[in-house]
């Protein structure tokens, strides 16, 4: 077992990985900008390194700098987070040739399942369902065209490499699809072009759009004896800008048949890869058909693992840091790949420094900071009052998450969290979850990823 772990990240993340580490006895090493002296996860790690200015280039995402920090506080291994450098293999190779111990997937993992078009060709290899789409990047506009007219429309259109619901866009005929595809195209060459060729263009995955559809992940674990676990699944659904605010356990629109499969094909497409650690295979879900398709796999801990910790018990990053170290996970496994059964029902809802109409950033100092308490209620936190959330980084303050016998005890439990947190100077979207907890639809559980959109129509 490692006796020292840095954590390559801030905010609310990283001050929950202290937490783990700490409480596995571990020494927990933080490392910073300048813009975050000040916040928690630099004091309550055991040391502090700092990586350099406010611009992430020359911090957080400044691999040398990272390895050197390492090297002067003596860290035995690295968990990245999520975000930054999560996600990039050669990051990973780096840590391990450093003689460093990564907490992650293998580099080859990562970079097999990085580029959506390679992973749903080996996901459809490995019998995972996949919607109907491109097998191949689509690099220009007449390319998009005609792969387009074979699918049929509508389609998705999206970059192969990166994530975040970054220039994912939605195309009904031939004109937005143009739109689309330029919209991917600049996401693509903004965000490094992974996938890409620089002769060629961008690599544009296109896919059948289904309008009615959920957004539902299964979390596994690979642990070190290469066995595969699946801890069930997540609803995702609520989203702005195909981007996740809140995420709940399990899903309210999946059967239990459902669920099976789910969680079964997700297994498989672990085992596809060798996986270790934890990860997340994305799934479109057909409410009406109540059929699936692999979306991609995110190779790294969630934003919103936590309710998958509500509802099994199992703390996420103490089986990452066991499983990276060699060591026998403590999450006893079950038949079909199920690790252990949900206990009630958790939500997530991802407080930001956003206006919750437009939800557009609203940074600011924080002048008053007021937690909610009681049975249920988890706060995983990156600032405190007088803090200051600035433009530099994503603006997520908090992940309010609640924990109930039921969906109803959940939902009840949910609005007075909400109600009792306060956040005073930069913009928050609290104000939506209060909306959002009286909407008809997603009280009674029968929503999709058009939900929002519904709500600011």
């Amino acid at each position: 077992m490692f006796e020292s772990v840095l954590v390559a990240n801030r905010g609310e993340i990283a001050r929950r990985v202290v937490r783990t580490v700490r409480r596995m006895g571990l020494r927990a090493v933080a490392v910073y900008s300048e813009a975050d002296a000040d916040l928690p996860f630099v004091r309550e790690a055991d040391e502090a390194f700092l990586l350099g200015p406010a611009a992430p280039a020359r911090s957080y995402l400044d691999v040398a700098r990272v390895l050197e920090a390492c090297r002067a506080t003596g860290a035995q291994a690295v968990h990245p987070g999520y975000g930054f450098l999560a996600e990039n293999a050669a990051f990973a190779r780096a840590v391990i040739d450093a003689g460093l111990g990564w907490i992650g997937p293998a580099p080859e993992a990562m970079e097999r399942m990085g580029d959506k078009i390679n992973a749903r060709n080996l996901m459809e290899a490995a019998g995972v369902p996949v919607a109907a789409g491109t097998r191949e990047p689509v690099t220009s506009e007449a390319e998009a065209l005609a792969a387009a007219e074979r699918i049929g429309y509508p389609v998705m259109v999206k970059t192969a490499g990166g994530g975040g619901g970054i220039g994912m866009g939605v195309a009904h005929d031939a004109a937005g699809l143009a739109k689309a595809f330029a919209t991917a195209a600049r996401a693509a060459e903004r965000f490094g072009g992974e996938g890409g060729d620089a002769a060629r263009g961008p690599a544009i995955l296109l896919e059948r759009y289904v309008a009615r559809a959920r957004h539902v992940e299964v979390q596994i674990l690979g642990l070190a004896d290469g066995t595969v676990v699946a801890l069930g699944e997540r609803d995702c659904s609520v989203q702005r800008r195909h981007q996740k605010v809140v995420e709940e356990s399990p899903s309210p629109g999946v059967s239990a048949e459902l669920r099976e499969r789910m969680l079964a094909a997700a297994v498989r497409a672990g085992e596809a890869v060798d996986y270790q650690g934890a990860g997340t295979v994305e799934c479109l879900v057909d409410t009406e058909a109540q059929e699936f398709v692999f979306l991609e796999m995110n190779t790294r801990l969630q934003v919103e693992h936590p309710v998958t910790e509500l509802v099994t018990g199992v703390d996420l990053v103490e089986q990452q840091v066991l499983v990276a170290a060699g060591e026998p996970a403590t999450v006893p496994a079950a038949p079909r790949g199920r690790a252990v059964e949900s206990r009630g029902h958790a939500i997530e809802f991802r407080v930001y420094a956003e206006d919750p109409k437009r939800f557009f950033p609203g940074p600011g100092k924080i002048d008053v900071w007021e937690e909610p308490a009681g049975p249920g209620i988890r706060l995983d936190s990156g600032y405190v009052a007088g803090n200051t959330v600035t433009p530099f980084y994503d603006p997520l303050m908090a992940k309010l998450c609640v924990h109930g016998a039921d969906r109803e005890e959940a939902l009840e439990r949910a609005r007075e969290a909400v109600a009792a947190f306060r956040v005073e100077g930069p913009k928050n979207n609290l104000p939506f979850f209060v909306e959002l907890l009286e909407n008809a639809e997603f009280v009674s559980g029968d929503y999709d990823t058009g939900l929002v959109g519904r709500m600011r129509a």
